[in-house]
Order: structure tokens, then sequence, then C-alpha cells
């Protein structure tokens, strides 16, 4: 099985996986979901990992007792808040050097232009909003690191963001991640997951399109 096939197996089956980690480590659970979440939202580099479908994945497990939802949501929030203001300091140290470089390995640069794009039209609020969009949520930080947003301002609105999402993703798996039709349905309610985050992205840059479209229409 190649690295791309495992890698959507395992954002697609992360209640069977998790469920295997919780297993096989026990307490060491709480440190790798922690690790996950704080990579995903605090390293460029990693953008590709699951949060979403972990987050409920994570709450499922812990609607049957394998895990504490109070300890989770505590750990998690924090995961996401750390993370983000890390990528804010990488942002704000290195972000401009790596934007006036042609070629950047491991950080597509398309990414960053998206989310700078996504950052310039929505201001202070696209720390919230990004957090449900995959990718974007990821650079998002970054960008306001570039752009030196106050870290007053970005605390507030990092925090907001973090605690929304968590919530929303923990909480949703807590209480609908065990009914009967979820969990035999689970990688159907992960790629709908997946396709309801990206749709403010989708419809963000179809707006842009016509804008543009209707711009040269004019000159």
């Amino acid at each position: 099985m190649s690295s791309i096939e495992t890698f959507i197996n395992l954002i697609l089956y992360s209640d069977k996986y998790l469920n295997v980690i919780t297993q096989n480590y026990g307490g060491w659970t709480y440190v790798i979901i922690f690790l996950i979440i704080f990579c995903e939202t605090g390293l460029v580099i990693t953008p590709f990992l699951p949060g979403d479908s972990i987050l409920f994945a994570t709450g499922a497990l812990a609607s049957i007792g394998s895990l504490k939802i109070s300890i989770l949501f505590m750990l998690l929030c924090m995961a996401a808040v750390i993370g983000d203001t890390v990528n804010y300091y990488i942002g704000q140290k290195v972000g401009k050097k790596i934007l006036e470089k042609k070629d950047v390995k491991y950080i597509n640069k398309e990414y960053l232009k998206k989310a700078n794009s996504f950052y310039e039209k929505h201001g202070p609020m696209a720390i919230v909003l990004g957090r449900f969009i995959p990718i974007i949520r990821t650079f998002v930080p970054f960008v306001a690191g570039i752009g030196e947003m106050s870290y007053l301002k970005f605390t507030i609105y990092n925090m907001l963001g973090g605690l929304l999402w968590v919530t929303l993703f923990l909480g949703g798996g807590y209480f609908f991640g065990n009914l009967p039709f979820i969990k035999q349905h689970f990688s159907y309610v992960v790629i709908a997951i997946i396709v309801i985050s990206i749709i403010p992205a989708i419809a963000v840059f179809i707006k842009e399109k016509r804008d543009g479209d209707n711009i040269e229409r004019i000159l």
C-alpha cells in the first residue's frame, strides 16, 4: 500500500486507528492526539494532518469511556491555541523571507497565497473562520504573523477560534459519533465533514474569480 493510500485510510478510518492506538498505548493516546493537533495548526509543513476527523473520532471514543472528555477538551484546546501561537511567531520571524524566495522546500506557496487572500478579505476574523477550513487553518496564523497583527488581537481571535473548533468537532463526535448509522458509515461522515469544511474556501475562490472576470470586462 502506498503512503498516499495509507494517509487516505488514516483520515477515512481514523476511528479504527485511534481505537487501536488507545488499546496499545493507553494514557499516551492523549499525548499523541495533542501532538497531531499541535502540528497541524502550528507547523506550516504539516497542513495535511486530519485535524477535523481526528477531533470527531476522539470525541466518539470518549463517549464510550475509552478516553475522558474533560481531559481531551482541555488538552486539545491548548494544542489548538498553542499551535496557532507558534505558527504566528514563525510567520513573524521568517515569513517575509519565505515569501521572497521563489521555491521553498516543504511549503506550498500556492496554499500560502490562498491563505493570504483569505486573511486580507476577512481580517482578524480569518483566524476564527480559518479554523474550519483544512489547509487554510494551518497558514492563516502564519500569514497573520507576517502581517504583524498585534499579539493581543491575535490571541483573542486565536482562543475564540480554537475553542469553537474543538467544541464543535470533539463535541460532535462525543454526542453523535456512536450513533449506529454514523458508526456504520464513518468514512462517509468524514468525507462530508471535509466537503462542508472546504465549501467556504470554494465560495471565496468563485467570488474572487467572478470579480476578476468583471474587472477584465470593464477594462
